[in-house]
Parts: C-alpha cells; structure tokens; sequence
C-alpha cells in the first residue's frame, strides 16, 4: 500500500496548480479508508515544502477525520461499536467526553497512543458534539509539523525513508516529550471524569433505593 501512496504522490508532484486540491482529496479517502497517514505526512514536506505541507496536510486531516467521524455517527455505528468493544481506552473517553468533550478531543489528538484513523470513527459513537470534534482536531498540528518536516528533509520521494534519520533529534524528542505529556494528562482526566460519573451512579442509586 506505501508504494501505492507513494505514486499517487510522484502523480500529484506533476499536477502543479492542481496538486494541493487532488494532495488533500487523496488524505481524505486515505484517512475514511485506514490508509497510513505518516507516508502522505511525510511526503508533503518533499512536494510542498515545511509550511504549504503542513497546512495541506492539515486541512486533509481534518476533513477526512470530519468525514470519518460522520460515517462512525450515521452509517456505520454498529460496526464502529464492534470494532472498539472491550477496548477500555475508548471505553474511558466514551465515558468522559460527553462532559468534557473539547479538551478530551485535544488531548487524545496531541497523544501518539490513540490510532488516529481508528479514533475518528469512535468519536462518531460518542456524546462529543461535532464543533467540539472539529475544533479538537488543532491537537494534530505540533506532529503535523514535525512529520512534515521529516519529510522535507529527505528531498526527493525516492529517499522518503531516509529523511528520518536526519530530523533534528531535539524537535523529535520535545513531540514526543509533548505527546507523553499529553498521554499521562488525558490518562488522568478521563480516570477523574470517569471516577467522578460512577460517585455519581452510586449516590443517584442509593437516594433511589
């Protein structure tokens, strides 16, 4: 599939005027069909530069996500609800989003622990509204920026894979010091939330009995 993406990314180098459209028409079907992400990421920083890439990618994101969320909600619940069943990260966020839906978005955006593609269509089954999902999603601009990057760095498509070894170890590690930060606070807040609904549960049941 890398390679597949990796040609439709020379076809868009060529396009010129038309390539920033058809580069984030193909994100969005990437992201609806749980192709990765990171190679696209990557290869805008060689096709578009550090700052174009990072804003196409942006946009792409974005409204694949949006896409993705609004297939999880209306056409797809019931196979959503299957394939995260058991799952207790999302479990804890289904629980914890209704109330605090905004800052749940951001942070599990910033935090490399939660699959992105995946996590777009179990918002769909969740309270969030979708503003809330929509605004959340800025949380994807720090890696956003640091994987396009990435992928300036290697010059052509062709040595794509090689642009990694040569990124700035410290931007590497302050995204993923970032993204750590980012995965103990929403571990912490939706532990709080979730802890603070069931109290709840219990007092509502014990006044009803």
């Amino acid at each position: 599939m890398a390679d597949y993406l990796l040609n439709a990314l020379q076809w868009i180098d060529g396009l010129g005027t038309w390539a920033a459209i058809a580069f984030m028409l193909l994100y969005i079907v990437a992201t609806v069909a749980f192709l990765p992400g990171s190679i696209l990421t990557l290869g805008a920083g060689v096709v578009f530069g550090v700052i174009l890439g990072s804003i196409y990618v942006f946009i792409g994101a974005t409204l694949g996500a949006t896409a993705a969320f609004l297939v999880g909600r209306y056409l797809a619940r019931g196979w959503v609800a299957k394939k995260i069943a058991g799952n207790q990260k999302f479990k804890a966020i289904d629980e914890a989003v209704g109330k605090e839906g905004l800052k749940i978005v951001i942070l599990t955006r910033l935090s490399p622990v939660f699959p992105f593609n995946l996590l777009n269509y179990a918002y769909g089954i969740t309270n969030v509204s979708l503003k809330d999902y929509v605004i959340g999603s800025l949380g994807m601009i720090p890696g956003t920026i640091m994987y396009v990057y990435i992928g300036s760095l290697a010059g052509s498509l062709a040595t794509l894979g090689m642009a990694t070894n040569q990124a700035n170890p410290t931007l590497q590690w302050t995204i993923r010091i970032v993204g750590f930060i980012a995965t103990v606070a929403v571990t912490i807040y939706v532990t709080k939330i979730a802890r603070k609904a069931l109290n709840e549960t219990i007092l509502t049941s014990e006044v009803d009995e």
